[in-house]
This record gives structure tokens, C-alpha cells and sequence, in this order.
């Protein structure tokens, strides 16, 4: 009689914990980070159909790292739970906090209950009245919540990126200053001089939950010519672009974004 396979509980934990792990710092990284004209989303993303930024609802962004097609499951069921929330009671009542508990709680079961964690990463982001009334809401693949101030930075080698922002981050800057913020610390990400780290247009991600477009719809994406004229090397692009590069919201549900990676 053959003697069944014992693990303890621990090792097993700390085996999906080191699959989940590895699998988030494959990907490339997300940076989020609060500013005067509302919330902003820059991802390193060479993809043109994959998105890693998303909106939720009204006032609600979302970023992912890790497996495609897990966050983008996930991004689908908060599209849909916003949604019905939203119907049944009052579009007030869909809340950041709200939608991150949602999001722990199915990240937690499957970490404890299923043979394989989720390999992802997530933030949810609300949009506030101003910088201080933001919320970004960090939630880790093994369901463990954290409400982080200022910024949040997901994917990659995390830690150059932070070290960066907490010593260039500043509240008062515009969607235009806080980019350059981000970009820096992103480029800043890999110290080999053998390794180009500019970052271009075609290889940046780039939406703003934008504050003057409270209290409605207020995400929007930045691409092209109004990504241009943001970014360090293109200052000459014409800054009122800006719309001209942004993308339409949602084709799944009432208050879905575009697609997402």
C-alpha cells in the first residue's frame, strides 16, 4: 500500500505564495499615483490590444499585473459587480472600498481553497475631490489588502521604482508633471547601461481618472498625439491633443472600459 503525499500546511502556502510571486515580477510594471488633476495609470505596455489599465465605473480605475487572462476575468466580474450595485441601489454607492473587499475576498478563498493561487496583482483606484480624498487600494494575489497614500507600484523589480517616486513625488503636479514623475521612475527600474530604458509612446499605457470630469464618467485614455506632447522628447506636440487621443469607454457592460490586459 502506497503511503499518500503529505505536505504541511506551511510549505504549502509558501509554495503557492513563491509560484504567485515569481509569476507578478515577470511582468512589466504599473505605476499609480494620485495628482491635482485626478489619478493617474502609466504601465509599460508594448501591446496594442492587451491592456493592463481599465476603467470600473464612474470614478473607479483598475490596474493588473501578472497572468492576462486571470486579471482580465477579474476586471470583467468588478465591471459586473459595479454594475448591479449601481442598478440596485445608487451610483453613489459603488465605492473603491467597496469593490477592493470584493476583490480580497475572491483572491483569498482561491489562495487557501485552490490548487493554484492567482498570479496577479491589482489596484483599484477612486477618484476623490481633491489629491487627499483619493483612494488606491493595493490587493496582492494572496488577498491581502492595503490602503496606500500617494502612489502604488506593481510588476517587475518594485523596489528602484519606489525608491524613486518617494524621493521625486509631489501631489501638486499636473497630469503632465506626474508623468514624467512616473516615466523617470519606471526608466530608472534596470541600472545596466547595456539595457535602453526610454520609454516611448509605443510602449507606454497611459489613462487618467480625471477630476474635472467628476462626478460622472471620468476616465479617459491618453494615447497618441496628446501622449506625445506629454512626454519629455515631444514638448513641441500641440497640447490641445490631448482629446483628440483619447479612446472611447466600454464595450462589455454599462460603465465597462475598453478592453484590458
Amino acid at each position: 500500500m502506497t503511503m499518500p503525499f503529505y505536505a504541511s500546511v506551511d510549505q504549502l502556502m509558501r509554495d503557492r505564495s513563491e509560484l504567485a510571486r515569481k509569476g507578478i515580477s515577470r511582468g512589466r510594471s504599473v505605476v499609480v499615483l494620485s495628482c491635482a488633476d485626478g489619478v493617474l495609470f502609466v504601465a509599460e505596455n508594448r501591446s496594442k490590444s492587451l491592456r493592463k489599465i481599465s476603467e470600473i465605473y464612474d470614478q473607479l480605475g483598475f490596474a493588473a499585473v501578472g497572468r492576462y487572462n486571470e486579471f482580465e476575468n477579474l476586471r470583467r466580474a468588478g465591471v459586473r459587480w459595479a454594475d448591479v450595485q449601481g442598478y440596485s441601489y445608487d451610483r453613489r454607492d459603488v465605492s473603491g472600498r467597496a469593490l477592493a473587499n470584493a476583490y480580497s475576498n475572491i483572491l483569498g478563498a482561491s489562495f487557501i481553497e485552490q490548487q493554484k493561487p492567482f498570479e496577479v496583482e491589482l489596484c483599484v483606484a477612486a477618484l476623490g475631490e481633491n489629491p487627499d480624498t483619493d483612494q488606491l487600494f493595493r490587493i496582492t494575489y494572496d488577498g491581502s489588502i492595503s490602503d496606500e497614500p500617494q502612489f502604488v507600484v506593481m510588476g517587475g523589480t518594485t523596489e528602484p521604482i519606489s525608491t524613486a517616486l518617494k524621493s521625486s513625488y509631489d501631489g501638486t503636479l499636473d497630469t503632465q508633471g506626474a508623468l514624467r514623475t512616473a516615466l523617470d521612475a519606471l526608466q530608472a527600474q534596470n541600472g545596466s547601461a547595456s539595457e535602453d530604458r526610454t520609454l516611448g509612446v509605443d510602449s507606454l499605457e497611459v489613462a487618467l481618472l480625471d477630476r474635472a470630469r467628476r462626478p460622472r464618467r471620468s476616465f479617459r485614455r491618453i494615447t497618441g498625439a496628446a501622449l506625445a506632447g506629454l512626454l519629455p522628447a515631444a514638448g513641441s506636440a500641440p497640447a490641445d491633443s490631448a482629446e483628440a487621443g483619447d479612446t472611447g469607454a466600454g464595450d462589455e457592460v454599462s460603465g465597462a472600459g475598453g478592453a484590458d490586459a
